[in-house]
C-alpha cells in the first residue's frame, strides 16, 4: 500500500514544491508520498492562522466546542485509515495503533469539556472603589513540533487545547511520520472546518522549523522533543517573546526494592521498554534493584523479554515493532557495545533477531551490572533496552536517581507507603509514580530540569493557551 498525501493550508490541500518518500522501518519499504513545504510556504501557514486569529479567538465558546465534536465524529469514521497511516509509517504493531488514534478523540473531548467550566474571575477591591475581573483571552497563533514516536498522541496534545481556547494552530509533524497527522488535515477539509485555525505543514526540520520559530507570529511555540531540539527552537525563537511549551528528553529512574511486588516492577519495566520498541519519552532508562532481590528481578525480566513476539504483521498479535529507522538502530546498538565495554553482561537480546532479516528491528535486551560511566547510564536510549543496577543504601539510590539533567518521569516500587512518599519529595522529576503507571488526558504530564517547561494534558495545559487580562472600573464618577 502506497499512500498520498497532501499539506492542509489554509482551508485547501496544498502540494507542495516538492515531494518526499515516507519508508516502513520494518521491511524498507516505501508506503506513502507526502508533499513538503520550503521556509517560504511555511511562513504562508503562519499568515493563516494569524488571519484567522480574529474570526477564531471571537467565535463563541458552543461554537468552537462544535466543531471539536464534528471534527471528532469525522476522525472516528476514518478510524482504520488513521490506525493505517500509523502502522505502516512506524512498523508498529496494529494493536499498539489504537491508544494513539484514541488518544486524539480524549483530547477532543477533554478540553471541549474543560473549556465550558472557564469563568470570569473577580478579585475583591480593598478600598472598594473599583470592580476587577480577569479574562483568559486566547494567546495567539500556535506553532506545534511533533515527534515521531506518538503521531497522533502528540497532535492530541496540542489540537485539542488550541482548538477549544481560540488559538490558530500551524502544526509540523516529523517528516518521519507524517502520514497520520496529514490525513487528519484531510479530515479538517472535509469537515469544512475554517480556514487558517488548523495548518499542517512538512518539510526538513531545520529549514522550516527555524522558518516558524524566527517568525514574529506565533505567540507560543510548542515542542515534543529532545532537549536539544527544545534549546534550538528557543534560539531561534528569540526574535520576539514568545511562550514556550516543551515536553523533552527523559532519562527516568526505577527504583525497585528488597520489600517491592516484583512481577509487579517486572510488568512495568518491561512493557514500558518494550511498547513502541522503547520509543517512549516515559521509558525507564535506569532500573535501580535492591541486591537482595536483584538475581530475582533478573529471571523475571527475562521472561517477559523472551516473551516478546518482534515483527511487522497485522493480523498477528505483535508485542513489537521497529525502531523509527536504521540510524537508530546503530546509535542504540552503540549505547549497548560501549555498555558491555565498560562492565555491563547482556543477559538477554541485543543486535538483530534472529528470525528478522530486514527492517530496523532491535532485539529485546536486558542488561546488567550497568557502570555509571556508560552511555547509557547518561543518555536516553529511546530503545527496547532495560539497563539494571543494583543498590543497597536508600540514600544514595536517590542521589543517584537524581544525578542526571533530565526531569521528565519516575517509578518507585516499595510495599512501604512512608518510604515511598519520603522518597517521593525527594525525587526531583515532574512525574512520580508507585508502584503503578498511569497516563492520561486529565492527568498533568511535564518535567523539571532539562527535560522542558509547561504541561501537556490536563486544565493546566489549557491554561497555556491563554493569557490573562485585567479590567478594573472605577466605581462612581472621578474614582481613581
Amino acid at each position: 500500500m502506497t499512500l498520498s498525501k497532501k499539506m492542509y493550508i489554509n482551508g485547501t490541500l496544498h502540494s507542495g514544491h516538492a515531494s518526499v518518500s515516507i519508508i516502513n522501518p520494518a521491511n524498507d519499504e516505501a508506503v506513502g508520498e507526502v508533499s513538503v513545504a520550503d521556509g517560504a510556504l511555511a511562513l504562508e501557514a503562519l499568515e493563516a492562522a494569524d488571519a484567522a486569529y480574529d474570526s477564531w479567538s471571537s467565535t463563541s465558546i458552543s461554537d468552537r466546542v462544535e466543531w471539536m465534536m464534528k471534527l471528532k465524529a469525522a476522525l472516528k469514521e476514518n478510524e482504520t485509515h488513521l490506525r493505517e497511516c500509523i502502522h505502516l509509517e512506524m512498523g508498529k504493531s496494529w494493536a499498539s495503533t489504537q491508544g494513539d488514534f484514541e488518544m486524539l478523540l480524549d483530547s477532543l473531548d477533554f478540553f471541549a469539556s474543560d473549556i465550558q467550566k472557564q469563568a470570569v474571575e473577580t478579585l475583591e477591591d480593598k478600598e472598594g472603589t473599583h470592580t476587577h475581573v480577569l479574562v483568559r483571552e486566547s494567546v495567539g497563533v500556535v506553532a506545534a513540533f511533533l515527534a515521531w514516536n506518538f503521531p497522533l498522541l502528540n497532535l492530541a496534545y496540542k489540537l485539542g487545547p488550541a482548538l477549544a481556547s481560540g488559538c490558530p494552530i500551524v502544526v509540523k509533524p516529523s517528516l518521519k511520520t507524517p502520514l497520520s497527522a496529514l490525513a487528519v488535515g484531510e479530515i479538517c477539509q472535509q469537515i469544512g472546518l475554517p480556514p487558517g485555525v488548523v495548518n499542517i505543514v512538512c518539510g526538513p526540520d531545520q529549514e522550516i522549523g527555524d522558518a516558524i520559530s524566527s517568525s514574529p507570529i506565533p505567540a507560543l511555540l510548542a515542542l515534543i522533543g529532545s532537549t536539544e531540539t527544545g534549546k534550538h527552537v528557543m534560539q531561534q525563537g528569540a526574535t520576539s517573546i514568545k511562550r514556550y511549551s516543551m515536553e523533552l528528553g527523559g532519562n527516568a529512574p526505577v527504583l525497585i526494592f528488597d520489600d517491592a511486588d516484583l512481577d509487579l516492577a517486572a510488568d512495568i519495566v518491561c512493557g514500558l521498554k518494550f511498547e513502541n520498541a522503547g520509543q517512549i519519552c516515559v521509558a525507564p532508562n535506569r532500573v535501580f534493584v535492591h541486591s537482595a532481590v536483584a538475581e530475582t528481578f533478573y529471571q523475571k525480566v527475562m521472561g517477559r523479554t523472551q516473551a516478546v513476539k518482534v515483527g511487522f504483521n497485522r493480523n498477528e498479535a505483535i508485542d513489537m515493532g521497529p525502531v523509527i529507522d536504521q540510524q537508530a538502530w546503530q546509535r542504540i546498538d552503540g549505547l549497548v557495545n560501549d555498555a558491555v565495554a565498560k562492565g555491563a553482561e547482556v543477559l538477554i537480546g541485543s543486535g538483530r533477531p534472529a528470525h528478522l532479516a530486514k527492517g530496523a528491528f532491535y532485539a529485546p535486551t536486558v542488561l546488567k551490572d550497568v557502570t555509571r560511566d556508560a552511555k547509557i547510564y547518561r543518555e536516553e536510549v529511546f530503545g527496547p533496552v532495560i539497563s539494571i543496577l543494583s543498590f543497597d543504601d536508600e540514600a544514595q539510590v536517590v542521589r543517584d536517581a537524581n544525578d542526571t539533567d533530565a526531569g521528565l518521569s519516575s517509578f518507585i516500587f516499595t510495599a512501604d507507603d512512608e518510604r515511598a512518599q519520603r522518597i517521593a519529595k525527594r525525587l526531583r522529576f515532574g512525574e512520580v509514580h508507585v508502584n503503578g503507571v498511569k497516563y492520561a488526558i486529565h492527568l498533568p504530564h511535564c518535567g523539571v530540569k532539562q527535560s522542558g517547561v509547561g504541561v501537556d494534558c490536563s486544565h493546566l495545559s489549557l491554561e497555556e493557551y491563554f493569557t490573562v487580562k485585567r479590567i478594573s472600573t472605577a466605581l462612581g464618577k472621578g474614582q481613581a
